[in-house]
């Protein structure tokens, strides 16, 4: 049975669900109203010398992604401008669900890695990165001190 994306992976996640406090904030969320926290879905990879980070961003064009690299942290922000003057060829719009808004997710990949050492290409609404490991720098071996006497 297909279930309306209105519902998270199952029918009764927002049914039974533990109540949370949270929803007490009934501010509007446009962008995927309150199911936002399970947009930007992620895959990471670990290679022998890198890893590759796979993000999706569906409905969202190139120009509408940012990175950020701050204090050791990579922020990849999303945001969706739509004009609400928008016209069907067919007619005037009557029911509209693809709303406009923003999303941020941010990771933590330390603080020897630079802009340049990212590389990051977008295709088919996957945002794909791939960050170097660093090696540590290694500490020296402890020697023995000898004591005379």
């Amino acid at each position: 049975m297909l279930t309306p994306s209105i519902f998270g992976e199952s029918l009764f996640d927002d049914w039974f669900a533990f109540p949370d406090f949270r929803d007490l904030d009934r501010t509007e969320r446009k962008l995927y109203g309150r199911h936002a926290d399970r947009m930007m879905k992620t895959d990471v990879h670990e290679s022998d010398d890198h890893y590759e980070v796979d993000i999706d961003l569906p409905g969202f064009k190139k120009d509408e992604i940012s990175l950020e690299l701050k204090e050791g942290y990579l922020i990849v922000s999303a945001n969706k401008d739509l004009d609400k003057d928008e016209k069907d060829k067919k007619g005037k719009l009557i029911r509209q669900e693809r709303y406009y808004g923003s999303m941020q997710r941010s990771f933590y990949v330390g603080e020897d890695i630079t802009e340049t050492d990212i590389k990051a290409s977008f295709k088919h609404g996957v945002l794909n990165l791939l960050l170097p490991k660093k090696e540590k720098e290694k500490l020296p071996e402890k020697k023995q001190i000898l004591i005379e006497g």
